[in-house]
């Protein structure tokens, strides 16, 4: 089995050709990747259910909009909670009910009080259902063309306006990638 680069706490940011509706357009937040498969959330999909008609102790925290979003289309009934602790990618220790996976960006139990993380979190999403890639496929997809491999940055995790990230993450690239930012929704219409 050849070695995999891990691609934890990178974006894949949709390429105009992915025609699975799960992922058109999608911004994905990978928070595991490794030779036994990937596991990521979908950043720009809000649904209209509010976090506090769910989760009611954690509404407070959950950044603008104050939605659940769908992280993708794999166990759609469980919860995922991802938080950006400000001064998390250093050194010090990490506030309890939050396992860092990339810089500032981590995870949070959601079955730990809100009280214990509030005074540490910077920004919270929640989601509902993941995206997930068994062993080699997230690759074969990359292969394919069907993804942009990306850095994120904290703020991708609490865009106000979900809507926007697609764009403003390709916008943000250098070079040629940049330019895809600008591919209508609908190229038909050209």
């Amino acid at each position: 089995m050849t070695e995999v680069s891990s691609l934890t706490g990178r974006l894949l940011v949709a390429t105009p050709a992915l025609a699975d509706p799960n992922f058109e357009r999608a911004v994905v937040l990978l928070l595991d990747h490794d030779e036994e498969g990937s596991l990521g959330v979908v950043l720009n999909r809000p649904t209209p259910v509010g976090v506090g008609d769910i989760l009611e102790g954690w509404a407070d925290l959950a950044g603008e909009p104050g939605v659940v979003f769908q992280g993708g289309p794999v166990s759609l009934d469980s919860a995922l909670g991802v938080a950006v602790v400000p001064g998390g990618e250093s050194g010090e220790r990490a506030p309890l009910g939050w396992r860092r996976v990339h810089g500032a960006i981590g995870l949070v139990d959601l079955e730990a009080p809100p009280e214990l993380l509030a005074p540490a979190v910077g920004a919270l999403r929640i989601f509902a259902g993941y995206a997930g890639w068994g062993p080699g496929q997230l690759e074969d997809e990359l292969t394919e063309g069907a993804w942009y491999v990306v850095e994120s940055e904290p703020g991708d995790v609490s865009c106000p306006v979900p809507e926007r990230l697609w764009r403003e993450v390709l916008r943000r690239q250098r070079g040629d990638l940049a330019m895809v930012a600008t591919y209508p929704d609908d190229p038909s219409l050209n």
